[in-house]
């Protein structure tokens, strides 16, 4: 071997949950301002329906104020006896009923801005996220579970939506009602007014306390919610292995351990946050008693019996009162937990992107496929390198293979190679040119990739096939799938190349990597990456596959993962790795001339029939 050095040594993946564990650190300091202007930032896009909606509301707000005003007028004129018209009742009645009418209206169609304010910000947020998702590195997928990523884009934007829509408008009112109603009973009376007022200063007391202790049992809430999804993600994608391994129970406790986790900290929350409204309403029932008997006994020490209609409408405006005091306590709550949702929505906005390459407009005007890696050196984690000073040529054309037991860096070489992982120091280059100075994208779009893990996603089997180059036409991508040995099979369907491919879709494994070799094909690209994935089918589909992937790679230059030792008998070059080390490059004969490594993993493999 001449200057192919490499040491490597691969990284095992966190599994998920130690990612859990990671992420979800309860005690994390929060900025709750810096969150608020963040989801104002969102709410001015609608800043006109959010306007309209706050004046409905806080004239709905006014008019239910207004309405005891008008029948304490009323009444005083019946407790005074100064005589009145049957008429005049009739016209106050109509009165107060056109005010609660209208208010009610206003009350509509507050809500449904506000409705329109709450969906428009969640689709916003949504797409935020989905934006956000395709600018992240692969590494921070590694450290994250996806099940967090769920939860931050289903619970959380919910949350922060159900907010919106029933809260910013409930605390509109609950402001107008509490400042309005203190002016309008000053007018009445102003030591009855200032009784009513003993309850403000409580209130508020209350609520800020209750508030400053509760922030981080909402903040843990949402936490702990998104580990129980983490969790149930993992188990319903892996639900035949827990099948197989009879692993139900022990994923059963292993849940209700998460779960409990979730349960503690929600009831907590929901205790402190409960409590705020039994103490409002037991300060507000002192209250309505204090104006009862200081009311009474200014109406015995006046001799005035009209008093009473003062005392009635300050019984009324007491209750009423009662109500915004006690919403903006329950809504108090309702904040704690929104924000604490919404910070872990920007949390992930704010995640560290990959830099934009939309200025690197470099491209290859006709690939030739020579790829060189020129002293590359690498490592997952900063302080553990585990790629040192490697230097390999593959031709073009040329069909590479990669061989060596599980974890000995074949899949980093891959991960270098499209770009998912960026090297920390030398060169990767295509044609001369180094990756580093093209288009992450455009690198990519150089390769087709066939992987073990046969992904298709939920669609016709057209479109599954376009999805590497969208402009394919019919022809083509017919002419692939005969190529790929899987034209026969689809034709055999009712719908054909419209069949839709969905989870329930009873298409086996062989069938599947058959369709990801014709995509591949169909992409068309110049050089190939290929996880060899014929380990779980029967030999027949093997065949098919193993032919499909000889007609994909010829041509090309071909990076082979290489699981069953038979199939690269004849690669330009096999790369074997042991113990995270290149030890031998060589064509297939000459390496089991050496008796080396490789010979011994054919022996081996060609014995047992042990895959790699």
């Amino acid at each position: 071997m001449s200057n192919e050095n490499i040491n490597i040594t691969e990284s095992k993946p966190l599994n998920k949950k130690a990612k859990r564990e990671k992420v979800h650190s309860p005690n994390r300091a929060k900025d709750f301002k810096g969150t608020m202007k963040m989801l104002l930032r969102r709410l001015s896009l609608f800043k006109w329906h959010v306007i309209i909606a706050v004046v409905f509301a806080a004239l709905a707000a006014v008019l239910n104020v207004l309405g005891p005003k008008i029948l304490n007028i009323l009444m005083t004129k019946l407790f005074s006896h100064t005589g009145y018209e049957v008429s005049e009742v009739t016209k106050f009645g109509l009165i107060i009923a056109a005010m609660y009418l209208l208010a009610g209206i206003l009350g509509y169609f507050q809500g449904y801005l506000m409705a329109k304010v709450s969906v428009g910000v969640s689709r916003k947020l949504r797409t935020e996220i989905s934006q956000k998702i395709n600018k992240l590195p692969l590494k921070y997928f590694d450290k994250h579970s996806y099940g967090d990523v769920l939860s931050r884009v289903t619970n959380d934007v919910d949350t922060v939506g159900n907010t919106l829509e029933r809260t910013l408008s409930s605390l509109v009112t609950s402001i107008v009602t509490i400042i309005g109603i203190p002016v309008v009973m000053f007018t009445i009376s102003w030591q009855l007014t200032l009784v009513s007022l003993l309850q403000i200063p409580l209130a508020i007391i209350i609520v800020f306390l209750v508030v400053k202790f509760n922030q981080k049992y909402f903040v843990r809430q949402q936490k702990y919610l998104g580990d129980v999804n983490g969790y149930i993600e993992e188990n319903f994608s892996a639900h035949n292995v827990v099948k197989a391994f009879n692993g139900e129970e022990k994923a059963q406790a292993a849940f209700s351990v998460i779960n409990n986790n979730l349960r503690t900290v929600s009831r907590k929350a929901q205790f402190f946050s409960g409590l705020m409204m039994p103490i409002v309403n037991f300060t507000s029932n002192i209250i309505y008693v204090l104006i009862c008997l200081v009311g009474s006994s200014i109406a015995i020490k006046t001799n005035n019996m009209a008093f009473l209609a003062t005392i009635i409408t300050f019984m009324t405006y007491s209750k009423l009162f009662n109500q915004p005091v006690s919403q903006i306590g329950s809504i108090s709550g309702t904040l704690q937990q929104t924000m604490a949702a919404a910070e872990r929505v920007f949390e992930f906005l704010n995640e560290e992107e990959q830099p934009d390459e939309s200025h690197k407009t470099l491209t290859i005007e006709n690939v030739k496929g020579k790829v060189e890696f020129r002293h590359v050196n690498f490592g997952y984690n900063p302080e553990k390198e585990i790629i040192h000073d490697f230097n390999f040529t593959a031709l073009p054309g040329q069909k590479i293979a990669i061989v060596g037991q599980t974890g000995a860096g074949k899949t980093t070489m891959v991960n270098l190679l499209m770009r998912f992982y960026e090297v920390t120091s030398g060169n990767i280059l295509i044609d001369d040119v180094p990756i580093q100075d093209m288009n992450r994208s455009y690198v990519r779009s150089l390769f087709g990739m066939v992987l073990q893990d046969t992904w298709l996603f939920e669609g016709t089997i057209k479109d599954n096939l376009r999805f590497g180059r969208p402009e394919a036409t019919d022809e083509e991508i017919v002419e692939a799938c005969k190529m790929a040995n899987v034209d026969h099979f689809i034709r055999t369907e009712p719908k054909g190349y419209d069949m839709i491919i969905a989870e329930e879709s009873n298409i086996s494994a062989g069938q599947k990597q058959l369709l990801t070799i014709a995509r591949a094909m169909v992409q068309n690209a110049p050089m190939l990456i290929l996880d060899e994935a014929t380990s779980s089918v029967d030999t027949r589909t093997e065949i098919l596959i193993q032919t499909a992937m000889d007609r994909l790679t010829k041509g090309r230059t071909s990076f082979v993962i290489a699981h069953r030792l038979s199939t690269i008998k004849n690669a330009d070059k096999i790369i074997v790795m042991k113990d995270g080390n290149i030890v031998e490059i060589g064509t297939h004969d000459e390496l089991l001339a050496k008796k080396g490594v490789y010979s011994d993993l054919y022996q081996s493999q060609f014995e047992s029939g042990e895959d790699f």
